[in-house]
């Protein structure tokens, strides 16, 4: 699933999530970096820009509001969220609780 298209010069950046926290990052349609995430990770990878490759950082995360995303170029933001990353615990919390709503609602359908 694509969770975001960013556009910077020349260039587009897609960051897309499958099964099992698989996060795919796709420059320009070809595949610069995978990693396993569940709470967020980053990618590094570079861009060729006028002969130069350039070093870009990709930093997924999840915080109170969701999704958290930041790009960066040379170092410096392109887009830069807030960080604050939920606990282990608290995400273990969430995913108890989404569970136990699936298991209701399936006991509800059999009924």
């Amino acid at each position: 699933m694509k969770i975001i298209s960013i556009y910077t010069n020349e260039h587009k950046i897609e960051l897309f999530n499958g099964v099992g926290g698989k996060e795919t990052l796709k420059v320009d349609g070809r595949i610069v970096s995978q990693k396993r995430s569940i709470t967020g990770t980053e990618h590094h990878f570079k861009i060729e820009e006028n002969g130069t490759e350039i070093p870009y950082k990709f930093i997924t995360g999840l915080n109170m509001n969701g999704i958290s995303i930041s790009l960066y170029k040379n170092n410096e933001p392109v887009i830069e969220m807030p960080r604050r990353k939920i606990s282990f615990l608290f995400f273990l919390f969430i995913m108890m609780m989404v569970v136990m709503l699936i298991a209701f609602l399936l006991k509800s359908i059999g009924r």
